[in-house]
């Protein structure tokens, strides 16, 4: 089955609607990472016709990327790289910080390591409020110029502040958490984008795995696995997501004959200009990537979705607890 994709201004190939996520093959938060299994599953990803890779430089802290650049030696003209900015790290500690400064040492680092001469999509990790918007977007917008970057992304902003950056350069993409399970951007962000002919990067489109439908009241989660401290993976709401899960996976195998997994990726690729981002770290992962593609889910389906959540998750809760601090004014 052919690889839906989707135009990104400024980016000269069409871009495959479901992207390779990489921060679990940076390591961190994941328990550890295999490179060869990684970069395995990169250059499978690109067989499989899905040419998005998205990684981070705080994906492993520089490893996530230095993985990507080592898989895309000999195929990079195939890819489509996106990678973000703005995040700075001491000691593990993770501010925001978008400054001009920052962002000219960032992009010098990203390019070394993941070999390349241009960054496709370069996003700015998570809006920070002490610089002013307009700088930081105009300091991408010198890069844009200077074809280090081919287009401009930005990641957790909401409106007001897009329309901040928007001012002072060409914004052509925001990735924000969306998945069945967490929607809040369609309160907002979504309806903007779609004013605005941005694309969609929806990141978390597994919901950190619960709709794989591979989890079950027994799965446990070891080492820095940030699964230990994210409330939807404690009970009560754990039981309540994975009854969910097996409600969702009735509906996909007896309508569609598909995965839940499918089901989820679909819906996400049904709420407008979207990309859905599917976090693997081993080839074998990706092998449900052609359920997702030639079908579509009815509007009666989707509103018995909406009900089969309300009905199993009464104790919702979003991403917000993953927010990196800002920093004081002094750092």
């Amino acid at each position: 089955m052919a690889v839906e994709s989707i135009h990104i201004q400024g980016i000269p190939i069409p871009v495959s609607r479901v992207g390779l996520g990489t921060w679990a093959i940076g390591g961190w938060m994941w328990g550890g990472a295999d490179d060869e299994a990684s970069i395995a599953t990169i250059r499978g990803a690109i067989e499989r016709g899905v040419n998005l890779i998205d990684t981070a430089p705080v994906y492993g802290f520089g490893h996530s990327e230095e993985i990507v650049g080592r898989a895309l030696e000999g195929i990079r003209d195939r890819a489509v790289i996106a990678t973000k900015v703005a995040l700075q790290w001491d000691g593990g500690s993770i501010t925001r910080n978008s400054s001009a400064a920052r962002i000219r040492q960032e992009v010098e680092d990203s390019l070394r390591r993941l070999r390349t001469d241009r960054i496709d999509l370069y996003q700015v990790h998570w809006p920070d409020p002490s610089v002013p918007f307009e700088e930081t977007a105009a300091a991408l917008e010198t890069l844009r110029r200077q074809g280090k970057i081919l287009a401009i992304g930005v990641r957790n902003y909401a409106p007001a502040q897009m329309d901040g950056f928007a001012s002072a350069a060409p914004l052509v993409a925001v990735q924000s958490p969306y998945n069945r399970c967490a929607r809040a951007i369609e309160a907002d962000v979504l309806p903007y984008a779609r004013n605005k002919g941005l694309v969609v990067l929806a990141y978390g489109a597994l919901c950190r795995g619960l709709l794989s439908g591979r989890m079950r009241g027994t799965t446990t989660f070891s080492g820095d696995d940030l699964r230990r401290a994210d409330p939807k993976f404690q009970q009560p709401r754990f039981g309540e997501y994975l009854a969910a899960v097996d409600a969702l996976a009735e509906l996909a195998r007896d309508t569609y004959g598909k995965s839940v997994l499918a089901l989820a990726v679909r819906w996400v690729l049904q709420q407008g200009p979207t990309i859905a981002l599917w976090g693997a770290r081993r080839a074998d992962q990706l092998a449900a990537i052609d359920e997702v593609f030639g079908w579509s889910i009815a509007a009666a389906d989707l509103a018995r979705i909406d009900a089969l959540l309300a009905q199993h998750v009464l104790h919702p809760v979003g991403p917000e607890f993953m927010a990196p601090p800002v920093r004081t004014p002094h750092a």
